[in-house]
C-alpha cells in the first residue's frame, strides 16, 4: 500500500488537477528547480536560455526541430533558471502505456484524474556540462494525438512503478541517470510522444514510437542453496 501523500499534474495551459492519495489531500512544487528550493512553481512560458545548432562534429548541439525516434538521443543546451547552464544528452528509450488499476493500487483518484489516461515515459540522461543539474526535473514533456504538452506529473511520496522524474543529487558533469515520468492524458487522450520545448517559442525537438504496455519488474530470483555432490 502507497504511504499517505499526493501528486499533482498540471497541463502546459496552466490547468491544474490535484489528486487525493489516501484520503490526504495537499499539493507538491511543480518547478525544475531543486526540491528544497522555495522558488515559485516553473511555467511553460518561462524563457530559460536553451540552444541547438545543425554542426555534426562530435558533441554537437542538435538541430531545433529535430525528430527523434525512440532510442535516439539529442544533445541540448538547458538552462533550468538564470545562472544555471547545462548541456544534455537525452535519449528517450520507452513509452509505456498503463492503467490506474494496474499501477496506482492504494491511490484514491478523484473523477478529474480518473478521465485522464496514465502513461510512463522512460528516459536516460546524461550531463555532458560542466555544472552540477543535481535536484532538477528532466526537460521532458509528453505530446498527445491532439499536439498537446503535457506536463510531467510530481508526487510528494514515491511512485515505485515510475519514480525518478528529478535528476539524483549529485548529477555532475559526467554523470548518466535514468529518469522516469508520469504523463497523465486529459480526456482518456494517447501519449504520442516526447517534447524537449524550454520555452514557447523553442522549435520542440520531439521523440515518437509506439507504445509498450507496462509490465511490472520481476522480483529477484533468491540464490538458493546447492546440496554437495554427492562422491
Amino acid at each position: 500500500m502507497q504511504r499517505a501523500g499526493s501528486v499533482l499534474a498540471a497541463s502546459v495551459t496552466g490547468a491544474v488537477m490535484a489528486m487525493s492519495v489516501m484520503g490526504c489531500s495537499g499539493t507538491a512544487p511543480r518547478s525544475n528547480a531543486p526540491r528544497e528550493s522555495a522558488s515559485a512553481s516553473a511555467s511553460a512560458s518561462a524563457s530559460p536560455s536553451a540552444s541547438v545548432s545543425a554542426s555534426p562534429s562530435a558533441g554537437a548541439l542538435t538541430e531545433p526541430g529535430a525528430d527523434r525516434r525512440l532510442g535516439e538521443s539529442a544533445t541540448v543546451e538547458w538552462s533550468p533558471k538564470d545562472g544555471v547552464d547545462g548541456k544534455l544528452t537525452i535519449t528517450v528509450a520507452k513509452l509505456e502505456s498503463t492503467s490506474y488499476k494496474q499501477t496506482f493500487s492504494g491511490w484514491k483518484l478523484d473523477e478529474a484524474t480518473l478521465a485522464r489516461a496514465p502513461y510512463f515515459v522512460r528516459a536516460t540522461v546524461k550531463n555532458e556540462g560542466k555544472t552540477d543539474l543535481g535536484g532538477y526535473d528532466a526537460p521532458l514533456w509528453g505530446l498527445d494525438g491532439e499536439g498537446n504538452l503535457v506536463e510531467a506529473a510530481a508526487f510528494k511520496e514515491p511512485f515505485k512503478p515510475c519514480d525518478g522524474k528529478a535528476f539524483p543529487k549529485p548529477f555532475a558533469p559526467g554523470a548518466t541517470a535514468n529518469v522516469c515520468l508520469v504523463m497523465l492524458v486529459p480526456d482518456q487522450g494517447t501519449l504520442v510522444g516526447v517534447s524537449f520545448r524550454p520555452f514557447e517559442e523553442f522549435d520542440p525537438i520531439t521523440w515518437e514510437g509506439e507504445l509498450t504496455p507496462y509490465a511490472a519488474p520481476k522480483p529477484s530470483a533468491k540464490p538458493s542453496s546447492s546440496a554437495s555432490p554427492s562422491s
